[in-house]
């Protein structure tokens, strides 16, 4: 097959998601709305697997974590204390040509990862040029090119780091000037200065103009639990250390949203506030970084896929804050946050309220305001991360079978295929009756009527069972189940493994266990958390 571009691959991708019921522009009849969008039957089912997976992995596997579910709508004085009205911004500038915005920061950071292309497209072509005797570290230390590359990389960063640690907009602006970065759209360097823009919308609550209260919708879920913080510890009786956990809708007037669901004006949060004793916040940051990497990279979309990304800036209530960042078509992008906040939020809900937020430690008999370390993880962009790794576009060679040496002859010999974790596929299985009589169909609803109850199956009788396939395929089905004439007389029925597309002949009362080793979760648990999840049942 001929080699695509990431930016091919990834426009793929997104019409794929429409035309298989995974995404949708937001009333798309009329003209949609700009960076807000709808899951269809597909995408609604791969979401709640996605939240599913996550929520169970912090309120079954940890039993000093418990959930909540707070409000959208806050006390607007929330967002004083949490400083999101006075620091929640994004350095904006404008290219005069084409009348776009963008954000400045974006826009160095995606100069900094072209520094990083040019250092590992050298390296690529030294690894091809030496072969096996390749030594990297002694080539990227010696050869002048990488040198020089690695040079201007280290002094961007340096000089864009500072700019955003001391809030300098015009700093930022004449970094963008001395790079000589272009408009995408114009190809011109006429840019305005940077400025801030606040990125929370607000509304009014109140029946009268006089009497409206102005209210935002909340930008994170995060604050729901701080201001939760000792009703849940009272009614819990929750000890030190202990978190709280929630999904929810977050809202933000982005005006550079792009990347199809990576940057949305309404979005989906995973957060987890784990609060512990001062001066050990860093060994639980420490701890929850490499929890959260596992939980990632026990669904096998590639461990190589992933890398911490410390931040150059801290935000305002943080001592120490990193990135898990995955390969999306468009480079590395985060897909969580795991941050130390600590005891900032609780301190100035305190101070704003007049309410005492402190916890009691039986064992040190003294109160305190406990530190907070944050995992926070975007379910939308988690789903599209699923979605990349998953999609391909496989080559077939003549006999059907997947071509293992690249050499179909015909360019229709193809296939698209959704790898999807069978944890999180949308759809489990299918059930096909090979023709449409001889109660063949009814013997398949027999079948699916049993496992439903289980399992999220589905039925299909139309078209030809290969056309069937593709469908299942590109929804990302692990297992399509055919009824044929000799299932009556052995009571056998063909598993089409997806991946493989290799199949089975088994027994009708083995399906269920078949299909429950493949998708339960608590096999992705356990790789998790290794042998204390086993210990702990014994």
């Amino acid at each position: 097959m001929a080699q695509q571009t990431q930016e091919e691959t990834f426009k793929k991708i997104v019409a794929h998601c429409k035309e298989y019921g995974f995404v949708f522009p937001s009333s798309e009849i009329y003209d949609g709305l700009g960076a807000v969008y709808d899951y269809g039957q597909n995408g609604v089912e791969l979401k709640n697997n996605i939240k599913r997976y996550w929520w169970d992995s912090m309120t079954l596997l940890h039993e000093n974590i418990v959930g909540i579910d707070a409000a959208i709508f806050m006390h607007p004085t929330t967002w004083k204390a949490s400083g999101h009205v006075d620091a929640f911004n994004d350095p904006l500038i404008d290219n005069r040509d084409s009348k776009k915005r963008y954000r400045a920061d974006v826009l160095i950071e995606d100069q900094i990862a072209k520094y990083d292309e040019k250092i590992e497209k050298e390296i690529a072509k030294a690894r091809k040029r030496f072969g096996d005797s390749f030594d990297e570290e002694m080539f990227v230390e010696t050869n002048e090119r990488v040198k020089e590359l690695k040079n201007k990389r280290e002094a961007l960063h340096a000089r864009f780091a500072k700019a955003m640690n001391d809030n300098n907009l015009d700093e930022l602006k004449q970094i963008i000037l001395d790079e000589e970065i272009v408009c995408p759209i114009s190809g011109t360097r006429n840019w305005t200065d940077v400025r801030q823009f606040n990125l929370m919308f607000s509304t009014e609550m109140g029946s009268t103009a006089d009497g409206a209260m102005k209210i935002y919708l909340r930008p994170e879920t995060a604050q729901g639990i701080f201001v939760n913080f000792l009703n849940v510890q009272k009614t819990g009786r929750m000890k030190i250390p202990f978190g709280i956990a929630q999904i929810g809708k977050a809202f933000r007037n982005e005006i550079v949203a792009r990347q199809f669901i990576f940057r949305m004006r309404e979005f989906e949060q995973m957060e987890m506030q784990f609060f512990v004793r001062p001066g050990e916040e860093l060994k639980w940051f420490e701890h929850w970084k490499q929890f959260r990497l596992k939980w990632h990279k026990a669904l096998g979309l590639g461990d190589e896929k992933y890398r911490f990304h410390d931040h150059d800036k801290l935000a305002h209530y943080a001592n120490a804050a990193t990135d898990i960042e995955f390969l999306m078509p468009f480079g590395f992008k985060e897909v969580e946050g795991i941050h130390s906040r600590t005891n900032f939020d609780l301190s100035s809900h305190a101070k704003y309220s007049g309410k005492k937020i402190e916890y009691f430690d039986p064992e040190l008999n003294q109160s305190y305001t406990p530190f907070v370390i944050e995992t926070s993880i975007g379910v939308d962009r988690m789903f599209l991360s699923v979605m990349c790794s998953a999609y391909e576009e496989q080559a077939l060679a003549p006999n059907g079978q997947i071509d293992k040496e690249g050499s179909a002859g015909n360019a229709g010999d193809t296939r698209v295929v959704l790898h999807l974790p069978p944890v999180l596929a949308p759809v489990k299985a299918c059930i096909m009756p090979l023709v449409k009589k001889d109660g063949l169909p009814e013997k398949a609803r027999e079948i699916m009527n049993e496992l439903k109850f289980d399992f999220k199956v589905a039925y299909d009788e139309k078209d030809s069972i290969g056309k069937r396939y593709r469908r299942q395929d590109a929804v990302g089905t692990p297992f399509c189940i055919t009824v044929d004439h000799d299932t009556e007389k052995d009571g056998c029925v063909t598993v089409r493994y997806r991946d493989t597309m290799l199949q089975d002949r088994v027994r009708i009362e083995e399906l269920h266990e078949i299909i429950r080793k493949a998708t339960d979760p608590k096999e992705l648990y356990r790789k998790i958390v290794g042998d204390s999840l086993e210990d702990s049942e014994e």
